[in-house]
């Protein structure tokens, strides 16, 4: 949502409208992410009214987000754990070629997940374990 938004805005004005919707997104209940958005809009709507558009339009699925605890949230909003896997994935794959059959293409990916990458953090599938 926040990189949708930005791309409504112009560069100079990006760090700022991140600080604040940061804000919103991380607020603890429904109620306050509203009051914070009212804020941001009050600030921000006369401006960019497309970038207040993008949130009103997405809203209803936004305040879905909200209902997680704070944990869960950031992991949903922060996707480069999974970006990382996945281009992990198709390195792996592609660098393969063909499988035999699908259990062999199942077995590169369960060894990809097993593989610790240096400088990463692996809270995928509870793995926090070292190698052998």
């Amino acid at each position: 949502m926040v990189r949708n938004s930005l791309k409504c805005a112009s560069t100079k004005h990006w760090s700022q409208i991140a600080k604040e919707l940061r804000q919103v997104y991380t607020a603890a209940t429904v109620d306050a992410a509203e009051q914070r958005f009212a804020e941001f809009e009050e600030i921000w709507g006369a401006r960019y009214p497309a970038l207040i558009g993008v949130w009103r339009r997405s809203w209803e699925h936004f305040v879905m987000f909200l209902r997680f605890p704070p944990e869960i949230r950031k992991i949903v909003y922060t996707t480069n754990m999974i970006e990382s896997l996945n281009s992990r994935f198709r390195q792996a794959t592609r660098r393969r070629g063909l499988f035999p059959n699908e259990e062999a293409a199942l077995k590169v990916l369960y060894l990809v997940i097993r593989d610790r990458q240096p400088n990463r953090r692996h809270l995928l599938l509870g793995y926090s374990g070292s190698r052998s």
